[in-house]
């Protein structure tokens, strides 16, 4: 039987949808882009054809460059791949159609079933939603159409494309086109064309668009075969998974298991998106799955996936396998911790790209939602590993000057007319580029992400890291460059010692790889998971990771002792992070990367120790997990901390307040300068004149009046900002209740083994616990089994004659998948790896996959940041 595969069955649904891409221009929306990225399709879409491959958000007039033949052979046909729904993506639709004014053919490929699309709340689209929507763009179409032709009659220009305003195709709501090059030149050569054949272009115009709207399920972010996460800017990804009420934390996060799932409205659309997804990802897998759930959305989910089940599966035959459902919130605590994970090292180290849409850009039924939902604004998956920096200034000179010398050859064989122009622009770029001290040139050039099917002899980079711990898998990229190196045969000069891998070992054998551009494209792959860790391993961010490994291990031991030691550590992290940015501050020269914890990583240690006090305190009152004494010098702290570097805490919970506190801070320095210097100054003069000042009682007066008011200028300051921090408390409160009002954690089944020794490889996530318990068929409290029509048929009326049917445990199916509702990290899936080979079945197939891909810094945003309730 063939083993499952995710990236496999990504690829295959690309191969069955060629007929539709052969010989047309593809537009993908960012996260299609992110997605095609890890399965390493932009090859393979070449091959089944594809003319052109384009961003949907960043249309440009040169997309039509790709079929400027001599004998003029316009785009008759393009296709669009996305990854949101409909009706946010229509005004990108519409706006790229208007830049292809002689398409006749427009397939339209979302990753957002027709039943998702007529259930999500708001939508604007009915149960035939594809068929629907296929009728309104023609009908937008032809209005925009009616709209230009109306305006070249009145101004007297019958070229209909330089009568497209951005008005008419909505542009002006999306904004500028950033990055587009000589839109004036382009625009002209086409109404060159167009003048050389009027009629014909105007035939092609009146001709009627022909929109097809398909389902694509298929967009997701593979790590490995069987390691998934779902692009960051996808419908699925952005959807709230709660609405604000007193038991959420965040719309990307499932509420607290306190009590009854969510049902009928109340339902949030991450959990409908979210079901559709697994339902369809499962049929193109030919998976019949035994849907098993762990908290409140998680039974949701499974409930609404049960129910399709019933609907579109019956007389299939498919091979069976288990579905896991978690909820996130039921363990917030690993992936806020730093754990021993190579993979989370790289994606919280490493910058990501911008992302291509804001959420001004989103114009559909989520702008103004009725029901309280929104869209979230995830960081993308798309890292940029930045080359320029690691093969030095004067590599990533000459590779600048490379690149310059390829742009003028191609614009040379583009268009041999304008090219003197266009070379003068160049030579103004280069010389731009070599005189300005830009803080970052060569990232902006040269950077690279990651591709799943990337391979060292048929074993994928990824896949392989995900399995590894730090130390070993330096080791293992340190291996991997030196075979690489012996196999080019390439000898580098390097002392290294066995058992370790530093930045010193790893930076002269990638400089080796990257001499030449034939080496550099045989060996990308290495080559970019060895820059990457060589990232990680600078002393700025691996600093800075040991300090917080540091710190939680403090924490984790204080946990097992007392509140009391617990809330000073707390208050201590405050403290230190308070003098940190002092210092930065006076000497201009700190960032929150210099390995030192600034107060926002302060504020997420926080977290983990009230999370921590939650978990072992559990006699505390709905006051908090310490006393109120011990609570308020935190409180204090934080409002301390604040008040002597506003510029360090912009946080939600300090919105509308940053203003002034900076406006205070920058009052108080003067004075505080002044003070000092007429005291000095005072002290100097007191033996010349003893009466001082005496009988100037107007300036006193003056001056008295000014100090009131800075009094209660700073008092009234200070009442709101302890208002604010009451609020951040509140939620910190909630996090410390964690255990007591999730219901499937209250019998204590996962925190019986917890360590306080302080080393994290004794502590494991409730992941691994659950599938430890589970693989071992022992009870595990809260489980829930979401059995079908056929199957409840069987237990309810069969049953009474004997016939009823054993509930079906998750240790029989021989293919597992468990899919984490809010998000994973790399360490939950090493974790989850190990608890497969300590069961002892190595004929299980695990697949492990979330919403998105967890770091410490994507909880604090989640958390406490813009992303949050709070």
């Amino acid at each position: 039987m063939a083993l499952v595969d995710v990236i496999k069955s990504c690829r295959d649904s690309i191969n069955q949808i060629s007929d539709h891409i052969e010989g047309a221009t593809l537009y993908l929306d960012g996260g299609c882009t992110e997605s095609f990225k890890f399965l390493g399709a932009f090859p393979l879409l070449l091959q089944l054809g594809v003319q052109a491959v384009c961003s949907l958000e960043k249309v440009s007039p040169l997309d039509t460059v790709v079929d400027w033949k001599p004998n003029f052979d316009p785009v008759r046909k393009i296709v669009i791949i996305t990854s949101r729904l409909l009706s946010d993506a229509h005004r990108y639709i519409l706006r790229c159609l208007s830049a292809h004014q002689d398409v006749h053919h427009c397939a339209i490929f979302t990753s957002v079933s027709e039943i998702a699309h007529s259930v999500y709340p708001d939508s604007p689209l009915g149960p035939d939603a594809f068929h629907e929507y296929e009728s309104l763009l023609v009908l937008d179409y032809d209005e925009l159409i009616k709209k230009s032709e109306k305006k070249s009659k009145q101004s007297g220009d019958s070229s209909l494309l330089e009568n497209l305003t951005l008005e008419d195709e909505g542009w002006s709501q999306l904004g500028p086109i950033e990055g587009s090059i000589s839109q004036i030149e382009a625009r002209s050569s086409a109404r060159d064309l167009y003048e050389d054949n009027p009629v014909g272009h105007m035939e092609d115009i009146g001709q009627k668009l022909v929109v097809s709207v398909h389902h694509f399920p298929m967009i997701l972010c593979p790590f490995s075969p069987r390691v998934f996460v779902l692009p960051s800017e996808g419908a699925v990804s952005e959807a709230y998974l709660s609405a604000e009420h007193e038991d959420s934390l965040s719309p990307g996060l499932p509420p607290l298991s306190s009590g009854s799932p969510p049902d009928g409205d109340d339902i949030p659309p991450g959990a409908t998106l979210t079901a559709h997804f697994l339902y369809h990802l499962a049929s193109k897998m030919d998976l019949k799955m035994e849907i098993f759930s762990f908290g409140n959305l998680s039974k949701t989910v499974g409930k609404i996936l049960t129910d399709m089940s019933s609907l579109y599966d019956v007389g299939r035959r498919k091979r069976s396998a288990g579905l896991l459902l978690i909820d996130r919130t039921l363990d917030l605590h690993t992936p806020c911790c730093h754990g021993d994970s190579l993979v989370d090292r790289i994606f919280s180290s490493l910058p990501r790209r911008e992302r291509t849409t804001s959420s001004t850009n989103i114009k559909g039924s989520q702008t103004q939602p009725k029901h309280g939902y929104g869209n979230l604004r995830r960081r993308p998956l798309d890292v940029q590993i930045p080359f320029g920096k690691i093969l030095g200034e004067e590599d990533s000179a000459k590779d600048n000057f490379r690149l310059l010398e390829s742009i003028e050859a191609f614009l040379c064989g583009w268009n041999s007319v304008t090219s003197d122009a266009q070379i003068v622009d160049l030579v103004n770029l280069s010389a731009k580029l070599h005189s300005e001290k830009s803080p970052q040139p060569e990232t902006e050039l040269l950077n690279g992400s990651f591709v799943a099917m990337e391979n060292f002899h048929g074993t994928p980079y990824l896949e392989t890291m995900l399995d590894r711990r730090m130390k070993d898998g330096t080791i293992l990229v340190k291996k991997w460059l030196q075979e690489t190196l012996r196999r080019e045969k390439m000898a580098v000069s390097v002392k290294t010692r066995p058992g370790f891998a530093t930045k010193s070992d790893l930076q002269p054998m990638i400089k080796a790889l990257t001499k030449s551009q034939s080496s550099f494209l045989r060996n990308k792959g290495i080559i970019q998971l060895a820059a990457a860790t060589l990232f990680t391993l600078d002393e700025l961010h691996s600093s800075r990771w040991e300090a917080f490994t540091s710190a939680e291990k403090i924490l984790s031991v204080s946990a097992g002792d007392t509140s009391q030691s617990l809330a000073a550590q707390i208050g201590d992290l405050i403290n230190k992070s308070v003098l940190v940015g002092s210092h930065g501050q006076k000497s201009g020269k700190m960032k929150s990367s210099d390995g030192l914890l600034s107060f926002q990583d302060a504020l997420l240690l926080t977290i983990t120790g009230y999370i921590l006090a939650g978990e072992n305190f559990p006699t505390f009152g709905s006051g908090g997990p310490f006393s109120w004494q011990e609570e308020h010098l935190l409180k204090e702290a934080i409002v301390d901390a604040v008040l002597e570097n506003p510029a360090m805490a912009k946080l939600k919970f300090l919105d509308g307040l940053t203003e002034e506190l900076e406006a205070n801070i920058n009052r108080i320095k003067p004075e505080e300068a002044k003070e000092e210097s007429l005291d000095q100054l005072k002290i100097d003069e007191i033996d010349d004149d003893q009466w001082g000042n005496w009988g100037d009682e107007d300036v006193d007066d003056n001056n008295n009046n000014n100090n009131k008011e800075h009094v209660y200028g700073d008092m009234q300051l200070k009442l709101e900002l302890r208002d604010r921090v009451d609020n951040l408390f509140k939620v910190l409160h909630k996090l410390s209740s964690l255990k007591r009002r999730n219901i499937p954690l209250r019998e204590g089944a996962f925190t019986l083994d917890n360590d306080f020794s302080g080393d994290p490889s004794t502590s494991k996530g409730l992941l691994y616990k659950l599938l430890k318990r589970a693989l071992g068929k022992y009870e595990v409290p809260g489980l829930d089994y979401h059995s079908s029509t056929v199957g409840r048929l069987f237990k309810s009326g069969f049953g009474r004659f004997g016939l009823g049917q054993a509930k079906p445990s998750l240790a029989d199916q021989n293919v597992i998948m468990v899919f984490v509702i809010g998000g994973i990290n790399g360490l939950e899936v090493r974790e989850a790896q190990e608890a497969l080979s300590e069961s002892g079945r190595p004929d299980i197939e695990l697949i492990i996959g979330g919403t998105t891909l967890l770091t410490p810094d994507d909880m604090l945003d989640l958390l406490l940041g813009n992303s949050s309730y709070l």
